[in-house]
């Protein structure tokens, strides 16, 4: 195929909530470019993009593809990313390496939870977005609403280009403002067009969106609005150049309008992203660092020595490791060496690839703007960037979300834990969402996450590859033990055993501390009644016995110890003792000085439809939580509540059964709260069952 430089390439992220037809519409766009003979469906699992089992099995798309396809001379590569809440991640890692999002949305929905998601991530990355409105040919579609909504929470920026004429069940036909006409599609599935003259009935309409898409236009840029305001018009040419500086500076976002599936309005489609979307030349300078750490900005043209950014790791059966990679400057060709610099080691580049789906085509050269897949590199993860050596760069880190899901993990056959650490750690490198920390306190191994879905694929994965099959349990809590009063212990711990004994006494008084300042350790030993250097021992010795309290055996915190009397031998005391000594004073002090359960509480914000909120509030005081507030973002609702840990588990899976998969939710740890006596008794309950079954 032939080579495609900057100014001829155009980068795109399809995104949207789930089930608004990403997958389809790749399909609808490589049949109107003739890539294929027909359309596939997610249902019959034939699409080009969604091509492993597991997404064929569940009907979502899991990992977001690379497809590319040639359209009037240009090169359009498409980044399918997933609609799935779980798989959000995936989203974000696209964004970072187009120039533009194409914001789906379904005619008969409109504007839902996920649609907003990533429109903040696309915000978030600097990125232009296009509103595409999909399946106009379902029944009960409201295209005036749904522009109106688009309007109310995106903005005066949303410009409509194109309406239906006659959406629903048969829907042919669309009015395209930019060229003043009707388009009217063939029905045999290839995306092709006649233009006609727009019919009496719709002109009034037509007439009164294009004024609005004038007036987009020329707020877009000065020159235009001054000709605008003389004229009181603009032509075709004028329109596209505001519609272009306004969509480079984020202050324009086009709407458009398609049925993915009939393929009517796809062949319109891509001819407006080849005019409208910026070349990756046009986006400026890169801003990333060198490898002292310090501010450096690169050019994205060729003339620039090759560097990237690895942005998706796939692996695939019988080809190994694949690493899509976006070319920011400079060309790339196979045997080049180059460093990656995130982690300082050399790589050399192998085969290049371009890709339609599963389907690699091969190519020697790559040029800046372009995204390719290279296969068989040693140690390049998500993320890590590759320059030339002589020349390094570090891109500016993706931005994945934090976690919304743990649960405990174990491994089921005996001696399988070496392959499931193995396993873990090369899923967590491909994909920086999920995570894995083997907790001591807890004596549980962690395996963190953004929904129950993307953890049951993980599992698969761990089975399929590695052969390693996990059980997964309910997490346990790191509570925290603190006291309410102040109290006063005397130990003495003494032993003769012959020859050499050990003796220690020790006074001390504890008090309690302002929640989050931890432990203090006071020395008020005068008269050299405990010898200096044993001093260190009695801290010692209490920092030992803090680490398991009286109630339920979870860390103390929040308290101070004050040393203040003691007694010695000059033979038998010892560092040993001493700390003995400390440590039976602990025990004797905290029990007497009213001990308390902590439990961490969390900042939970939910965003839901209205017709939800009331359930969702609900369910929180079920679960203990406190509602701060509830705030408006369009037709959601931001519920804020802070909620204990202890009654987040699945979580997501709850949320999203109670809203019919339209409410998503983001944590973060906030403070340590007292808990209510009942749900101590049960935690201090559970613990002594623990105790005597390790007994």
């Amino acid at each position: 195929m032939k080579e495609y430089t900057s100014d001829t390439i155009r980068n795109v992220a399809f995104v949207g909530h789930g089930d608004c037809g990403k997958t389809t519409l790749v399909d609808a766009f490589l049949a109107t470019s003739g890539d294929i003979s027909r359309i596939g469906s997610v249902e019959a699992g034939n699409t080009v993009s969604d091509f492993n089992d597991e997404e064929k099995e569940r009907q979502i798309t899991i990992n977001t593809s690379f497809i590319f396809t040639e359209r009037d001379g240009m090169k359009l590569n498409i980044l399918d990313t997933p609609g799935f809440a779980d798989f959000l991640a995936e989203v974000k890692g696209a964004l970072t390496v187009v120039e533009a999002a194409i914001v789906i949305m379904k005619a008969d929905a409109g504007l839902e939870v996920g649609t907003e998601q990533v429109w903040r991530y696309a915000k978030e990355a600097g990125v232009s977005r296009i509103l595409l409105v999909n399946k106009l040919d379902k029944e009960h579609t409201d295209f005036d609403a749904i522009i109106q909504t688009s309007v109310d929470r995106f903005g005066t920026g949303v410009a409509p280009l194109q309406f239906p004429l006659n959406p629903g069940p048969g829907f042919t036909t669309i009015v395209d403002l930019l060229k003043n006409k009707a388009l009217v599609f063939e029905k045999d599935g290839k995306g092709s067009y006649t233009e006609t003259d727009i019919p009496d009935e719709a002109a009034e309409k037509a007439a009164s969106l294009r004024e609005t898409l004038m007036e987009a236009a020329a707020e877009a840029d000065d020159a235009l609005m001054e000709k605008y305001f003389e004229d009181g018009d603009l032509s075709p040419d004028d329109i596209m150049a505001g519609l272009l500086k306004g969509i480079r500076e984020e202050t324009v976002h086009p709407l458009l309008c398609c049925s993915a599936q009939s393929n009517v309005g796809t062949g319109r489609v891509m001819e407006l992203i080849s005019q409208m979307v910026p070349a990756p030349g046009d986006m400026g300078e890169l801003i990333g660092t060198d490898l002292k750490g310090e501010e450096v900005s690169r050019t994205r043209d060729d003339s620039e020595p090759f560097y990237g950014q690895v942005f998706k790791t796939l692996s695939e059966a019988h080809v190994g490791e694949l690493s899509f990679l976006r070319v920011y400057g400079g060309t790339l060709a196979q045997g080049l060496d180059v460093l990656n610099t995130t982690r300082t080691s050399k790589e050399r580049i192998g085969n290049l690839s371009i890709m339609k789906g599963h389907n690699r085509v091969e190519v020697d050269t790559i040029h800046a703007g372009d995204l390719v897949a290279l296969v068989k590199l040693k140690n390049t993860h998500t993320g890590d960037t590759l320059c030339v050596p002589a020349k390094p760069f570090i891109c500016p880190p993706i931005p994945f979300p934090d976690p919304v899901i743990r649960v405990a993990i174990e491994a089921m056959g005996k001696g399988d834990e070496t392959k499931l650490s193995t396993g873990l750690q090369k899923l967590c490198e491909e994909d920086p969402s999920v995570s894995v920390v083997a907790d001591p306190e807890l004596a549980q191994t962690l395996l963190f996450g953004q929904g129950e879905v993307q953890l049951e694929v993980v599992a698969n994965k761990l089975k399929a590859r590695f052969g390693v099959e996990i059980m997964t349990h309910e997490p346990k809590v790191k509570y925290r033990e603190t006291i309410t009063k102040p109290s006063e212990a005397h130990a003495r711990h003494k032993k003769q055993t012959g020859g050499r004994g050990q003796f220690a006494d020790v006074r001390i008084k504890m008090d309690p501390k302002p929640r989050g300042e931890g432990y203090e350790f006071v020395n008020k030993i005068v008269g050299g009644s405990i010898p200096g250097r044993f001093i260190p021992s009695v801290d010692k010795g209490v920092k030992s016995a803090s680490a398991r309290g009286a109630l339920a055996g979870y860390l103390c915190v929040d308290f101070q110890v004050t040393l203040y009397d003691g007694t010695f031998h000059d033979v038998d005391s010892s560092d040993a003792a001493f700390q003995r000594a400390a440590s039976m004073a602990f025990k004797e002090a905290w029990r007497d000085a009213g001990p308390i359960l902590l439990e961490p509480i969390y900042i939970v914000e939910v965003t839901v439809p209205d017709d939800f909120t009331g359930d969702i509030m609900a369910d929180i005081s079920g679960r203990r939580g406190k509602v701060e507030g509830v705030t408006s973002e369009g037709p959601f609702q931001v519920i804020r509540a802070r909620i204990p840990l202890a009654e987040l588990f699945k979580y997501s899976t709850t949320l999203r059964s109670m809203t019919q998969g339209r409410a998503t939710h983001h944590r973060e740890f906030s403070h340590y709260d007292p808990m209510p006596h009942d749900a101590t008794q049960r935690v201090i309950s559970q613990a002594d069952l623990e105790e005597e079954e390790e007994d």
